[in-house]
């Protein structure tokens, strides 16, 4: 895999993951210590956030 797969791969997971923590904190996703949790709340949103810029700057970059 080279390092513009693997930096989408990892922006991908950064999205999700922000997303699941965004939803976890606002009380729609259960089964969690971070359900109904404004931190998580507020996390998910900047996680997924960076997801984005990274496969914006991985996108953007020139294939070597």
């Amino acid at each position: 895999m080279n390092g513009r797969a693997l930096g989408l791969v990892v922006a991908v997971v950064l999205v999700l993951v922000g997303g699941l923590w965004t939803l976890q904190g606002l009380g729609y996703v259960g089964g969690s210590a971070m359900t109904g949790s404004q931190t998580w709340a507020i996390i998910g949103p900047l996680v997924a956030g960076l997801g984005v810029a990274l496969a914006i700057t991985v996108l953007g970059r020139k294939p070597s």
